[in-house]
């Protein structure tokens, strides 16, 4: 019975002394931050008690770029063509992975032109634009119920003007959620 006190007492000795030798005080946390000195006035030992930021794993890296590029829904073309530029491509995957992801979401996808050529023409480029661009998306695993698609030519112009700047600024699909 004895011996049974003792292994009690003892262990209640050790938690104690255990926590207080965990326990710090506010005071000495501060003045080591703000003045390189411990509570005590020492120097630091050099070792650094704050809290570490926490590293990204890729595909959380991955996800924050994504979502950075989501914030961008437009896309360019050249004069006359329906080509995706390479340079849209990770802008695609970005709208294409949220999709994925979210397949209760729809988008539409509006194709735009410049002013030069025939209305009926342009109609035809900006349905085109519009097509390539959902094609891409389907390709990245988009489901085609997820894409509506609509040319509205050179009548919704983004810039306003007859030079170069202005009308590659029109040349554009434009992705509305």
């Amino acid at each position: 019975m004895q011996l049974n006190k003792l292994v009690k007492a003892l262990a209640l000795t050790v938690s104690i002394a255990t926590l207080a030798a965990c326990s710090s005080s506010p005071d000495s946390d501060v003045d080591s931050s703000t003045t390189g000195t411990t509570g005590d006035g020492r120097a630091p030992s050099g070792v650094q008690t704050g809290a570490a930021d926490r590293q990204l794993s890729p595909e959380e890296q991955r996800q924050e770029r994504y979502a950075e590029l989501r914030q961008d829904q437009v896309i360019y073309f050249d004069f006359d063509t329906s080509d995706i530029r390479s340079e849209f491509a990770e802008l695609l995957a970005a709208h294409a992975d949220y999709l994925v992801r979210n397949p209760s979401v729809t988008v539409v996808i509006e194709g735009h032109t410049d002013e030069r050529g025939t209305p009926e023409y342009n109609i035809a480029l900006g349905e085109r634009r519009a097509n390539a661009t959902a094609a891409y998306m389907r390709n990245l695993g988009v489901l085609s119920s997820q894409i509506t698609t609509v040319s509205f030519g050179e009548e919704k112009p983004l810039a306003r003007g007859n030079n170069e700047r202005a009308w590659s600024q029109n040349r554009r699909a434009v992705l509305v959620y």
